[in-house]
Formats: C-alpha cells, sequence, structure tokens
C-alpha cells in the first residue's frame, strides 16, 4: 500500500481511501465495522464519509447515520489517531438539510459540531466542501452546464466566506485540512488565490468523480493538481459498479445499487454499454480483474492522492483494496489509451 502526502500539509494516507456511503441502508453496524477492521489491517489508514451519508438510497430518515457507525466503531476501537478522519458539509438543494438553504458560515460550524459529535471525535483530520452553492458540471450535469447565470459578486462572496469560516475551524483545532468536492479549476483557484492573499488554510484535495469512463480531471485539473499540490481524492473510481462488469448484458445483481438506483446517478445509459465491455474485454486480455484494472488506471495517475473505494460485501472489499498491488505496465496503459480514444466520454 503506498502512502501519499495530503496536499501540503504533512498528513499521510494511504492511496486506497476506504469509503463508507452504503452504510446504514445497504450496510448494517456490524458489517461497517468488519469493513474497517479489515480495511486497517490491509494498510488503509484513511476513511471518508460526509454528513449526507448514506445515500443508497438518501434520505432523511439515514441522514447522518454512516458518521453514527464510523463514531461507535471509533470508540469501540480506540483508534483515533491511526485514521485520517474525512468528512463533508452538505451544499444547498436537500430540504432536511438545514431546510436546503446555501452554505453559510453559520451551516459549516453547525454541521462540523453535529459532525463531531456523531463521528465520537474532537477534529476530522480533512473537512470538505461536498458542493458549491453555485451550480456546477457534476454528477451528469457536464451536457447541461451554463455558468452564465451565477451571480459573480454572489460566487466571490460565498468562497470568501466558506474559505474564511474554514480557516477559524483549523485555528480551533476542530479540523486539520480542507478539501474541496464536486468543485471546478476556476472555483479551485478562487479558493487557493484568497487563502495566499489573506493567509488563510489552504485547499489540499479535491474530490471529484473520475474513472475510465469519466475522464475530466485529465485536462485543466490536473494542470492545477501538479502545480499546486491539489490532490484528487477520485471517488466512483469504478463508476458505481459498471466497471466491474456485473450490470454487462443487462444482468441486476440482487441487493446491487442499480436495483436502489435503476439509473445509477445518469451512468446507466446506452453510451457506456459498449465502452466498459471494451474495458472488460482488455482486463480478460491482461488477465486482470475488470474492478482491479479500473483501480489500477486510477491509482497510476499522477494527480490522484486517493481512490475511494466502496463495497457491500467483504469479498468485494478485499478484490477493491488488493488493487494496490496491480503493476500497470506500459502495455496495459496503452491499450486503455487506445479504448478511452474510441469512446472519451460514454457517461
Amino acid at each position: 500500500m503506498k502512502i501519499k502526502s495530503l496536499g501540503r500539509t504533512g498528513i499521510k494516507v494511504s492511496e486506497i481511501c476506504l469509503g463508507t456511503m452504503t452504510w446504514g441502508t445497504q450496510n448494517t453496524l456490524d458489517e461497517a465495522c468488519a469493513q474497517m477492521d479489515y480495511a486497517v489491517e490491509n494498510g488503509v489508514n484513511f476513511f471518508d464519509t460526509a454528513e449526507m451519508y448514506p445515500v443508497t438510497p438518501i434520505g432523511p430518515e439515514t441522514y447522518g447515520r454512516t458518521e453514527e457507525y464510523i463514531g461507535k466503531w471509533l470508540k469501540a476501537r480506540g483508534r483515533r489517531d491511526d485514521i485520517v478522519l474525512a468528512s463533508k458539509v452538505a451544499g444547498p438543494g436537500r430540504p432536511w438539510v438545514r431546510n436546503g438553504e446555501p452554505l453559510t458560515p453559520n451551516a459549516i460550524r453547525t454541521a462540523l459540531d453535529q459532525s463531531l459529535k456523531r463521528l465520537n471525535t474532537d477534529y476530522v483530520d480533512l473537512y470538505q466542501v461536498h458542493w458549491p452553492n453555485r451550480n456546477h458540471f457534476h454528477f451528469r450535469n457536464s451536457w447541461s452546464y451554463s455558468p452564465f447565470g451565477q451571480d459573480r459578486h454572489q460566487v466571490r462572496i460565498d468562497i470568501a466566506e466558506t474559505l474564511d469560516t474554514l480557516d477559524d475551524l483549523v485555528k480551533a483545532g476542530k479540523i486539520r485540512a480542507i478539501g474541496l468536492s464536486n468543485e471546478t479549476a476556476w472555483g479551485t483557484m478562487k479558493y487557493l488565490a484568497r487563502a495566499e492573499a489573506k493567509d488563510r488554510v489552504r485547499v489540499s484535495t479535491i474530490q471529484n468523480e473520475y474513472n475510465l469512463l469519466y475522464r475530466h480531471h485529465d485536462l485543466d485539473m490536473a494542470e492545477l493538481a501538479h502545480h499546486e499540490d491539489v490532490g484528487l481524492l477520485a471517488f466512483s473510481p469504478l463508476a458505481t459498479g459498471l466497471l466491474t462488469g456485473k450490470y454487462r448484458n443487462g444482468r441486476r445483481p440482487e441487493g446491487s445499487r442499480i436495483t436502489i438506483s435503476p439509473d445509477l446517478g445518469g451512468r446507466m445509459q446506452e453510451y457506456q454499454e459498449p465502452a466498459v465491455d471494451a474495458y472488460c474485454k482488455l482486463a480478460e486480455q491482461h488477465g486482470l480483474d475488470a474492478a482491479q484494472m479500473a483501480l489500477g488506471f486510477v491509482l497510476s495517475r499522477p494527480f490522484v492522492t486517493a481512490a475511494i473505494i466502496g463495497a457491500t460485501t467483504m469479498e468485494q472489499l478485499a478484490t477493491n483494496i488488493a488493487a494496490a498491488d496491480i503493476a500497470m505496465t506500459d502495455d496495459i496503459l496503452g491499450d486503455i489509451a487506445r479504448v478511452h480514444r474510441a469512446f472519451p466520454a460514454p457517461i
């Protein structure tokens, strides 16, 4: 298991990050604890959660339950100092979360205090803005995205107030580092510019979707990562399971996410089918498990700090963690590049 630096903070994290968004719906407390135990035993020291989790499905009844599960594990195992713990504050739009209102300094402070209570800890190592107040192109919005209706003055106020509040919380000892999620290159640079100009805490990471089917981060965000040391925490590295091949030929495995979210968050549509088929056949040609090849590719990218894996079974978890040992040769990467050229934007 490789260990990476979290931006310029000096915090060291495993390149495999344990994702948790199924805990509380698809996974019980006992199953979540078993996953955390296994992950730590196999070199993972990085857990990612959010106040919104679980999200399979998402709803007011389960809001905060995943953090509660992690808090119970931390209390029972007494391993808080061994874990780099990341959580997130939700943006606007969910009526059961602060009435769906935009993110404000007071909302951030309230959300963090509630998360700390659920997590049974005095601090989180990485606190992330789950999504911004303004519209953005993530969550399958790239085909209709337009920034031209955004209020330029209000957007700048939002960024300034958010960063200043997070800086105060770092100084108070409640947060060690900050990150963004579902953000753009422009938005990230505005945070970085204010941090430099006003001596505020610096953004260390950005958690955006990245996988063989969705590679926006290869472009402007890769340049930003290189020059600014803002590493990618790649969520959905298996494209919600598509890249395992388990949904090929119309299959719908019992208990899988497709039985809860039939369109897999907009990913399950005709354009992905030939791309997934090509990647799965490529894995077979190289004698690789399809999921491990997909994860190995993500881990091979120089801008990636960690790939956030998720699992509902221990078998899936073991397969995903073992991807850290996969050697991505030039031949494999060259073949992946050829498939990507044929299917550059299938989701």
